[in-house]
C-alpha cells in the first residue's frame, strides 16, 4: 500500500522543503495565464470586435496544446530530470506570452497560446513530479498543498490584478506582464540547488502508464473533475459583466474570492495526511458538486456568487490535492510520466470544457452550466471510489 494512505506519525513531523515555495511560484505563473482569459475575455472581444465564444477559442487552444505537450513530451522528464525540463518551458512559455501580447488578431492569439499551452504540458508534470520527490515521508500532502497554493498566487495577484489592468491599461498589459513573470521564474529555478533525478534507459511510451493498477479511475476523475472546473470558469466572467451588468473589474474580486478559498484550504492539508488521500477523495469530489448546485442557485445574486466562489475555490483545493497525491504514489520511478498523463487529461479536458460549455451557456445561461458541472463531480466522486484489484 502506498503511503499517501498511511496515517502520518503525529510527533516530530519534517518541515515542508524550501524548494517547494520555488515551485509554488512555477505554478502561480502557469496559473496566471491558464486562467488570465476568462476576466479578460469581455476586453479581449471588444478590442477585436469579436464575440467571448470566439475569444475563448484561446483558452481551448491552450488547453489542447497542453494535453498533447504531456501525453508526448512529459515521458522526457523521468530521462532528461525535472529541473532541466522545467527551464526549457519556463523560457518558451515567456516568449509564447510575449506574442500573446503583441497578437494584431484572434487568430494569432489562439497560436500564441497554443505555444504557450505546449510550454505548459511539460511544466506542470514537472513541477509535481518535483514536488512529490522532495516530500518528507508523510508529509506528501502537506507539500503538495504548499504547491498548489501556486493557484492562489495566480488568482489573488495574477487573475484578480488583471482585471484591473484590462480595465486601466489594456488586456495587452496582462500578457506582457505575466511573460515577466514567466521570466523571473526561470531565474529562480536556475539559481537554486533543485536536483535532477533522472531514470536510465530509453523513455517510455506515452499511454505506457495506463498499465499501472488504480491510473485509469483517478484519470478518468480528474477529466470530470477539470472538464468542470473550465466550463464554469470559462463564463463565469461573462455571465457577471454581461448577465449581472458588473464592470470587468468586477471579475478581479470572483477571482480573488477563489483564490481566498483555495488558499485558505491549505490550512486543512494536514487532514489528508492523516485520514488517507484515497478515503477523503469520494467526498471532496461530493462537496465540489454540491457548491455547483449552490452556485447555480445564487446566479442571479453577485453577492452570493462570490461567497459561494470562494467556497468553490476551498472544495476544489481539497480536489486537486487528493488527485495529485494519489497519482504520485503510484509508481515513483514513473512519476513524471503519470503526472505527464494527469496534466494531459487535465488540459484536454479545458479544450472540452471550454467548447462544449459555450453553446451551453450561450443557449441556457449560466445556471445551466453550473448544474451540469454538478453532475461531472457525480462522475469524479465515482471514479474516486472506485477499489481497483
Amino acid at each position: 500500500m502506498s503511503n499517501i494512505d498511511q496515517v502520518a506519525p503525529l510527533t516530530a513531523r519534517a518541515p515542508i522543503p524550501a524548494l517547494a515555495y520555488l515551485l509554488t511560484g512555477c505554478i502561480a505563473v502557469i496559473g496566471s495565464n491558464s486562467l488570465v482569459l476568462g476576466p479578460i475575455a469581455p476586453a479581449v472581444a471588444s478590442s477585436f470586435g469579436t464575440s467571448v465564444p470566439a475569444v475563448m477559442i484561446a483558452a481551448a487552444a491552450f488547453g489542447l496544446g497542453t494535453s498533447a505537450s504531456a501525453l508526448f513530451l512529459a515521458r522526457y522528464i523521468d530521462r532528461l530530470g525535472a529541473r532541466r525540463m522545467l527551464q526549457g518551458a519556463l523560457l518558451l512559455l515567456a516568449l509564447a506570452l510575449v506574442a500573446s501580447a503583441a497578437a494584431p488578431t484572434v487568430i494569432m492569439l489562439v497560436a500564441a497560446q497554443l505555444l504557450a499551452g505546449i510550454a505548459a504540458g511539460v511544466a506542470m508534470p514537472s513541477i509535481y513530479a518535483s514536488a512529490a520527490a522532495i516530500a518528507p515521508p508523510g508529509r506528501e500532502s502537506g507539500t503538495i498543498g504548499v504547491v498548489l497554493t501556486g493557484w492562489t498566487l495566480s488568482m489573488v495577484a495574477g487573475v484578480s490584478l488583471s482585471a484591473v489592468l484590462a480595465d486601466l491599461v489594456h488586456w495587452r498589459a496582462v500578457f506582457a506582464a505575466v511573460a515577466v513573470l514567466a521570466a523571473l521564474a526561470w531565474v529562480g529555478l536556475t539559481v537554486t540547488s533543485l536536483s535532477d533525478i533522472r531514470k536510465a534507459g530509453p523513455a517510455p511510451a506515452p499511454l505506457e502508464a495506463l498499465g499501472i493498477p488504480g491510473i485509469v479511475p483517478l484519470l478518468i476523475a480528474c477529466a470530470a473533475f477539470m472538464t468542470a472546473f473550465y466550463g464554469v470558469y470559462g463564463y463565469l466572467g461573462d455571465h457577471l459583466h454581461v448577465g449581472l451588468g458588473e464592470p470587468v473589474s468586477a471579475n478581479g474580486l470572483a477571482a480573488l474570492a477563489y483564490g481566498v478559498g483555495f488558499g485558505m484550504a491549505a490550512l486543512l492539508d494536514g487532514v489528508i495526511d492523516r485520514i488517507g488521500a484515497r478515503r477523503v477523495m469520494p467526498f471532496a469530489y461530493l462537496l465540489v458538486a454540491a457548491v455547483y448546485v449552490a452556485i447555480a442557485a445564487a446566479s442571479n445574486s453577485f453577492s452570493l456568487i462570490l461567497a459561494m466562489v470562494a467556497i468553490w475555490g476551498l472544495a476544489n483545493h481539497f480536489g486537486l490535492n487528493v488527485l495529485v497525491t494519489r497519482l504520485s504514489g503510484l509508481d515513483p520511478s514513473r512519476r513524471g510520466t503519470i503526472m505527464g498523463l494527469n496534466s494531459a487529461v487535465t488540459y484536454l479536458a479545458v479544450f472540452v470544457g471550454t467548447t462544449s460549455f459555450g453553446p451551453l451557456y450561450s443557449n441556457f445561461g449560466f445556471a445551466v452550466c453550473a448544474m451540469v458541472a454538478a453532475l461531472l463531480m457525480l462522475v469524479a466522486a465515482s471514479a474516486a471510489a472506485w477499489r481497483t484489484r
